[in-house]
């Protein structure tokens, strides 16, 4: 096995640098000997069950000048809209987010990130439900979009 020594954070970043090329590999597989688990490992887990993740991203900037989506209003939205079509549970965050809109411009705003998990063999049943979540949001918001990202998981509870 390979080990190498540095002494300063230039050199590490060398190193690093060099390890990226040598091997065509993450840096940190290379030089730590930790590796993430592997597509097919991950569908090999036997914990859990197969699911889906959602996670939909909520923006609160209006244009127009419109004063943005308020805490209040948002958790109304999920209390009347999301809820009822995900009662089994779901996880919010606030965050800050950045895009670019339709005309180009970088908009900085307070966001939410919503997840739903549900079992991967209800997909089909969900996603409805999910562009109704987010065609809704932008039309009684004003707004262009709400981003999705969906994920296999397994999942227990």
């Amino acid at each position: 096995m390979l080990q190498i020594r540095v002494s300063t954070p230039a050199a590490a970043a060398l190193v690093a640098v060099v390890l990226l090329f040598a091997t065509g590999g993450p840096v940190s597989e290379v030089a730590y000997g930790t590796s993430a688990p592997s597509a097919s490992a991950a569908k090999t887990a036997t914990h859990g069950s197969p699911y889906v993740a959602t996670h939909l991203y909520f923006g609160t900037g209006r244009h127009n000048g419109q004063p943005p989506i308020t805490d209040e209003e948002f958790m109304k939205f999920v209390a009347d809209v999301i809820t009822p079509r995900f009662p089994a549970g779901l996880t919010i965050q606030a965050g800050r987010g950045q895009w670019r809109d339709k005309t180009g411009s970088i908009n900085r705003e307070n966001s939410y990130e919503l997840t739903v998990l549900y079992p991967s063999r209800e997909a089909r049943t969900h996603d409805p439900d999910i562009e109704y979540i987010r065609n809704l949001y932008c039309s009684t918001y004003g707004l262009e979009s709400v981003g999705r990202s969906d994920v296999d998981a397994r999942a227990d509870f």
